[in-house]
């Protein structure tokens, strides 16, 4: 039995990093994708992750594959294809640390998982499944996500998602706001930033957010706020977990690593959902808060999550 399984994105964010001595942009090559991102923060915290998605069978998607394992990921749900090359991400940042992405995605090897290529094995074995919503933009993958989610529900995991919307990825704002909420019948548990709380749910004010999401039948979710911190809610009741301070370099993969923190706190209270208190999810999100500002003191994502000794020493040091 896994802690999390995750199925969607597995790519490349080739990140700016300086300039070569004939005055050229570099681009640093860094292994990435939002549901990854949040496997491994929950690797490094310890807990058993999975992930099932597609990349190429080429330099990229190698890179990839043995970067995930790396950090303590299974792969055997990880499909190479010859036939689709995988998917890359460009990221500008700001002096803030802020990010503007550019995608080859053409198609991309993430979008073309088929539904005859879930590994079932992993689905039925979970205590929590995670989605996001870049599995949603393109067939066959959206199929397969719907798939997955009514496998691993049907086993009774926890279904867990997280929106993470890329606008150039959609063909247009309705598109992607039919698709993404889509998921939310299905949903136990979920993040989404305050950036895309209209998006979802119609509503820009992120108390407001939550009760709709909490009025559609989702019981816990949270709304990260960037440096105010985050907005849990536990069965329509809210609370804001404060922010860790730290000095930003890149915010790359910050929502990611708050998501893996909360289900790391989530899975290790040992309480199912409906027996949490309120107070429980803000502890959660407290934890979540450090991991991500750790986070964002280092360049890239995936492998810039800290491990279980980092975020001790760090909580120790307050």
């Amino acid at each position: 039995m896994y802690d999390i399984v995750a199925l969607g994105e597995l790519l490349i964010d080739f990140t700016t990093c300086g300039r070569s001595a004939a005055g050229m942009r570099l681009f640093e090559q860094n292994p990435g994708g939002a549901v990854c991102n949040v496997l491994a923060a929950m690797a490094r915290q310890g807990d058993s992750a999975a992930f099932i998605g597609k990349i190429g069978n080429d330099m990229h998607g190698r890179f990839l594959r043995q970067s995930i394992e790396s950090v303590g990921i299974d792969t055997r749900g990880v499909v190479e294809a010859d036939d689709v090359f995988t998917t890359l991400a460009f990221v500008e940042l700001s002096e803030t640390g802020e990010r503007t992405f550019s995608f080859a995605r053409k198609p991309g090897a993430d979008t073309c998982l088929t539904t005859s290529e879930l590994n079932e094995e992993l689905l039925k074995h979970t205590r929590v499944f995670h989605v996001g919503s870049l599995s949603l933009t393109n067939e066959p993958a959206r199929s397969a996500t719907f798939r997955a989610i009514e496998i691993a529900k049907a086993a009774g995991a926890v279904i867990s998602y997280d929106p993470n919307y890329r606008a150039p990825l959609w063909d247009g704002v309705e598109t992607a706001k039919q698709q993404m909420r889509s998921l939310l019948p299905y949903v136990d548990v979920m993040k989404l930033s305050d950036e895309e709380t209209a998006l979802l749910t119609d509503r820009e004010d992120p108390a407001e957010a939550l009760r709709f999401l909490y009025d559609a039948g989702i019981p816990c979710a949270a709304v990260t706020m960037g440096p105010k911190g985050a907005l849990v809610m536990l069965r329509g009741e809210t609370a804001v977990a404060g922010p860790h301070d730290c000095v930003r370099v890149d915010t790359t993969g910050a929502g990611d690593a708050f998501w893996g923190g909360f289900l790391h706190g989530l899975l290790q209270s040992g309480k199912e959902i409906g027996t949490l208190t309120l107070d429980d999810a803000v502890s959660f999100a407290h934890l979540a808060n450090v991991i991500a500002a750790i986070c964002c003191e280092r360049r890239g994502a995936l492998l810039s999550m800290p491990t279980a000794e980092e975020v001790r020493r760090r909580l120790s040091s307050r």
